[in-house]
């Protein structure tokens, strides 16, 4: 999905924008999503495409919405070496919008993966 940065901006709210097209960072809290947990899907809040399942979200009590995998092919990896860290960012891969980094510290039970993401970034649909 390709649009201009004036297209964003017209279409995505001020937090919005800066976190997925400048690659902000949304501030920790318990707000927005990150302890959220009905089941449905959460959705790039730029391009509408679907992201992670609920049943891969968890507390991680890092201030973050976090989540153990990814719906296949829906997520780019991109090393960001950013801010003297050397980090994996994770964008959404039809829109290109910053969602956050993926980190080695979630449920080794799972996939031993925390999708670290910005609430600012994704939007829920409610399971029919």
């Amino acid at each position: 999905m390709i649009k201009s940065e004036s297209e964003w901006k017209t279409e995505l709210s001020t937090q919005e924008y800066y976190v997925l097209r400048e690659k902000g960072t949304d501030r920790p809290s318990q707000a927005g999503y990150t302890s959220h947990f009905e089941k449905g899907t959460y959705h790039c809040n730029a391009c509408d495409a679907q992201l992670f399942e609920s049943n891969s979200k968890f507390e991680s009590h890092c201030g973050w919405p976090s989540f153990d995998d990814a719906i296949e092919g829906t997520v780019t990896y991109v090393k960001d070496i950013a801010h003297g860290m050397i980090r994996t960012e994770i964008i959404c891969a039809s829109c290109d919008g910053h969602l956050g980094h993926i980190f080695d510290d979630g449920p080794k039970e799972t996939t031993g993966k925390r999708y670290c993401v910005n609430t600012s970034s994704i939007k829920f649909k409610k399971e029919k």
